[in-house]
């Protein structure tokens, strides 16, 4: 059974950066086994499929190479840039319909993309200690005055605030360790930043998941306005900031990658989260599994 799909780098800022994802069009005549299958052969953290939608202008299921998962920011973000740059969709206000929800989507100029979010969820205060044993770095490499914290704006990931970017890139988690804590708190990992940027971005970040087979990610959408949304309420961001942020991630990995968030705010609340970026190396491949 052969299969076309589109691969692409989601929030790339040069051609080697971004997050790579697949996107299968016209999905509805696959099976889940399948799409799994499909996801496993292409081998990236996430693949898109686009189906037909009876609440939504798309069904939009997300994989990996073991399993589905609810949403996929860098995986959005490459649908819809790719249906843009295929002239399948112009510019203007979509919504998909997810495990997680039904999300909106604005395609801009030069197909850039945004999706909305979920309002944030702020659950879990982590202790620091268990978390900095899983890093392999010292309790006082993370930062005094601000709490890690399970927060979800569609996914729960762990937000760890680290003091500079040195130790950031420095940081060889033991993964099963990351892989034993998120399981225990139901989350899909740890978010790690630190707002030491040198980059002109808001906050320099890396991304780990080994639970879902992804030692590290090099740009995270759903974590991204995640992490949005903590820096609003715990004050380390204006109102006037907050409209337009842009997170750094993949350095590390010599993937770089820009994200952008989008919060709506009126004093403590938190009214809109939107995450966006662009995509690099739009090509169409064919893969054959065994149906």
């Amino acid at each position: 059974m052969k299969i076309n799909v589109y691969t692409l780098n989601s929030f790339a800022k040069t051609k080697e950066g971004g997050n790579p994802a697949g996107v299968v069009m016209n999905a509805d005549s696959l099976s889940a086994e399948e799409m799994i299958k499909i996801a496993g052969v292409l081998g990236f953290s996430e693949t898109a499929f686009v189906l037909q939608s009876n609440v939504a202008d798309f069904k939009v299921r997300f994989f990996t190479p073991n399993e589905e998962v609810d949403l996929c920011g860098h995986a959005t973000i490459a649908t819809f840039y790719a249906m843009s740059s295929l002239n399948l969709l112009k510019q203007g206000k979509y919504n998909q319909e997810t495990r997680a929800g039904i999300l909106g989507i604005e395609i801009h100029n030069d197909s850039f993309v945004m999706m909305d979010q979920s309002i944030p969820v702020f659950s879990e205060v982590i202790d620091k200690d268990e978390l900095a044993d899983s890093l392999n770095i010292s309790t006082f490499q993370i930062s005094e005055d601000l709490l890690a914290q399970v927060v979800s704006t569609g996914l729960r990931d762990i937000i760890v605030p680290v003091k500079r970017i040195e130790i950031l890139d420095a940081i060889k988690p033991d993964m099963e360790k990351v892989k034993k804590i998120s399981q225990k708190y139901n989350t899909v990992g740890y978010h790690v930043f630190s707002l030491e940027s040198t980059y002109g971005a808001n906050a320099y970040c890396r991304n780990f998941a080994p639970l879902y087979d992804i030692p590290e990610e090099s740009a995270t959408g759903t974590s991204s306005g995640a992490l949005a949304c903590y820096l609003y309420h715990y004050g380390k961001i204006s109102e006037e900031e907050a409209a337009n942020l842009i997170f750094k991630q993949g350095y590390s990995m010599k993937k770089p990658s820009e994200i952008r968030v989008s919060l709506t705010v009126k004093g403590n609340e938190i009214l809109e989260v939107k995450v966006g970026g662009s995509a690099m190396n739009l090509s169409l491949a064919e893969i054959e599994i065994n149906k």
